[in-house]
């Protein structure tokens, strides 16, 4: 792999293409995400910095992780430009996860509402990435907007299901000029090595992790997954045969008697 492949966000430059969402919270994910997966961006939600004298996250976040706030919680684009305000503010930077949801069942994307947050974010100077249902026009609008990636679910958010989406992420992959991150419902390293495969730039995950029997080994297989992945993606998968088979060597000139 090319030394000066880096995943770019907003003019800033990182190495690992692992993103942990931090909404499942605990210090043995936070650490194990840094040392074993070496995730250089963990998402923050504002409203569980604090949860009222138990640790701050942001006491085990290292300085030199980058902080991606979230607007979880918010209901429309109005709220979510006021959380991340509030974010930066308190001093989290400029990068902002946009999520937007009203559904309170499926916990989708507001598609729509995400793109007005967006360019109202993107105007004051936020590095924004917007968490979205993989739909081609409204990646395109995003773009318009100012967005410095898009982050199309994968599945439903915890499901743990994997690349469900998978045909609609390969059109934004195919059709975006934006980094595409595959945010939510990534399962299992398997799935996080095919997204990168696809062209991904990068894959975040949570609830795989966390709630593996072994989160240290899970989260260094996922490194592993996405580093093979990307390996892979850039190095050009081999071609699918559409039907009956290929030898890999020659079936004449074999040794007679």
């Amino acid at each position: 792999m090319e030394k000066n492949d880096k995943l770019v966000l907003g003019g800033h430059e990182f190495e690992s293409r692992f993103i942990l969402g931090s909404g499942k919270y605990s210090l043995e994910l936070i650490r194990a995400a840094v040392e074993q997966a070496k995730a250089e961006m963990i998402t923050l939600a504002l409203r569980r910095a604090n949860q009222g004298g138990m640790a701050n996250i942001l006491d085990y976040i290292p300085k030199n992780v980058t902080l991606l706030p979230n607007t979880s919680g918010a209901r429309n684009a109005q709220e979510a430009v006021r959380i991340a305000r509030l974010s930066r503010e308190l001093g989290c930077g400029d990068f902002v996860k946009i999520e937007i949801m009203r559904d309170s069942k499926y916990l989708l994307p507001d598609n729509q509402e995400t793109v007005r947050a967006t360019e109202i974010l993107a105007k004051e100077g936020f590095i924004v990435m917007p968490y979205m249902y993989p739909d081609l026009n409204t990646a395109r609008d995003l773009k318009s907007a100012g967005a410095a990636s898009v982050m199309p679910l994968a599945a439903p958010i915890g499901s743990n299901k994997g690349l469900c989406t998978r045909e609609f992420i390969q059109i934004l992959i195919d059709e975006i000029d934006l980094p595409v991150i595959v945010d939510a419902g990534i399962g299992r390293p398997s799935q996080a090595c095919e997204a990168m495969e696809m062209g991904a730039a990068a894959v975040m995950a949570n609830t795989a992790i966390a709630t593996a029997g072994d989160i240290p080994a899970m989260a260094e297989a996922f490194k592993d997954a996405v580093l093979a992945g990307r390996k892979a993606y850039l190095s050009g998968t081999g071609r699918v045969m559409e039907r009956g088979a290929s030898a890999s060597s020659p079936l004449t000139g074999f040794l007679r008697d």
